[in-house]
């Protein structure tokens, strides 16, 4: 089953290659750095400062975040990668495969992938880590003496996060499918299921009111504090979020109604497609939330003191808030193309029943822009309920202030990494005859 699986249908494995991948080397990066700084040649006082800047902390969070998303999006990638092989484990558990086995054959998929991805981001958090040092050097955060000294262990030390996160992210997300009894099973392929379960309604509204009363709560706390807990608040809103993506989804389709025959087409594939897509919308909320409480802060910042953050304060904030956007980014667009790229035969039917190359496209960049708005509005709730607590204990005001060209900018940003993960696949994809796509 596992050499079948990575057989068939390698594409599948993008969202976790490129999840594990990126761990790797946001935790080969946060290694090296600890190391350069631990290496470097300091007296007494410039040590002291080098402490008191907050820096190797900011190694240790490089680390622990890799930890945390790699948890998180794993389980979601891999469960748009299990769906893929829907029919395959309905048929073993028809033939007496346990539950377990089910279990254990998906995790032992991520795993494999984890080894290959693993020895990619290795180097690539290497070069990453040196780079983030220059600019520490460059912007006077750190000494000169400071240089970059890789980690002697980055690479079993990274390999045992990446197969560790990808164990426990991959058999949460077969714990549905390996206990679904076949007949149910081959038939959801059929016909995929349009009911949201219960259990995963229930954790995503816990999810979503947890972190909305976390929210309210830290409000009164001092700045420390509710800074450090802000994170949590927006972990829990994402992937509360995210397990009700397929209501939201859902509720995004009607809109499709406002854009003729074609978005109302978009709308119903949308609503069909919701379950799928969702798994989309939790590392692509992540990467709107990561971004936009950054600026929303800083910029309120600036807005309400009438005072500019130094130049390497600024670069310090916006390279630490890139890396976690960028790494949620990715995953989200190839999460995005594995769900495209399992609606080829669709495609081809849909062109062989008279529909044109432009008109089925056409119904994909409107799918893509209603997932786009749902994504962006979820975002910015997130975004909002974070932030306002923070900006209450530290600004002591309850309202945020974004200029209008940073908002456009984030708005064109999402739609053309929607885009990237939709239209672009799709276009790829029915350049092969319909005919021999089908057949």
């Amino acid at each position: 089953m596992i050499r079948q699986a990575l057989r068939a249908g390698p594409w599948s494995f993008l969202g976790p290659f490129s999840t594990q991948l990126l761990a790797a080397a946001l935790v080969t990066a946060g290694l090296g750095i600890t190391t350069s700084f631990g290496r470097a040649p300091l007296d007494a006082a410039a040590r002291q400062a080098l402490t008191d800047s907050g820096l190797t902390e900011i190694a240790i969070i490089f680390v622990m975040i890799a930890i945390y998303l790699s948890i998180i999006i794993v389980g979601v990638t891999m469960a748009a990668t299990i769906a893929q092989q829907a029919r395959d484990i309905a048929l073993v558990r028809a033939i007496g495969a346990t539950p377990g086995r089910v279990r254990r054959a998906v995790a032992a998929q991520a795993a494999i992938v984890a080894v290959p991805a693993t020895l990619l981001g290795v180097p690539l958090g290497t070069l990453g880590g040196r780079t983030w040092i220059g600019g520490v050097v460059t912007h006077d955060l750190a000494p000169a003496t400071v240089t970059f000294h890789p980690h002697p262990a980055a690479l079993p030390i990274a390999l045992a996060v990446t197969v560790g996160t990808s164990l426990a992210g991959a058999l949460i997300a077969a714990i549905r499918p390996s206990r679904m009894r076949p007949a149910v099973a081959l038939a959801e392929t059929a016909a995929p299921r349009r009911r949201i379960g219960g259990l995963r309604t229930v954790a995503g509204l816990i999810l979503v009111t947890g972190g909305t009363v976390l929210s309210i709560t830290i409000a009164d706390l001092d700045a420390e504090t509710t800074d450090s807990l802000g994170l949590l608040v927006m972990l829990a809103l994402c992937v509360g979020a995210g397990l009700l993506g397929p209501a939201l989804l859902r509720v995004a389709a009607l809109a499709g109604r406002l854009f003729g025959d074609t978005g109302r087409l978009a709308g119903d594939t949308i609503a069909v497609q919701a379950k799928a897509l969702s798994s989309a919308l939790v590392p692509l909320t992540l990467a709107i939330a990561f971004t936009a409480v950054k600026v929303i802060i800083l910029k309120t910042t600036e807005h309400t003191t009438g005072t500019a953050p130094a130049a390497a304060d600024r670069w310090l904030e916006y390279s630490g808030t890139s890396v976690y956007a960028a790494f949620a980014a990715v995953a989200a667009v190839n999460t995005l193309v594995t769900v495209v790229l399992s609606r080829r035969r669709d495609l081809a039917v849909t062109q062989l029943a008279g529909a044109t190359r432009r008109r089925a496209l056409a119904v994909v960049v409107c799918e893509a822009l209603l997932v786009t708005g749902t994504a962006l509005v979820v975002g910015a709730a997130v975004a909002a309920t974070t932030t306002l607590p923070l900006l209450h204990t530290a600004l002591g005001t309850w309202t945020p202030w974004v200029p209008a060209s940073w908002l456009l900018t984030g708005v064109l940003g999402t739609t053309a990494l929607v885009l990237a993960g939709t239209a672009l696949p799709a276009a790829l994809a029915m350049r092969r005859p319909p005919i021999e796509v089908v057949g």
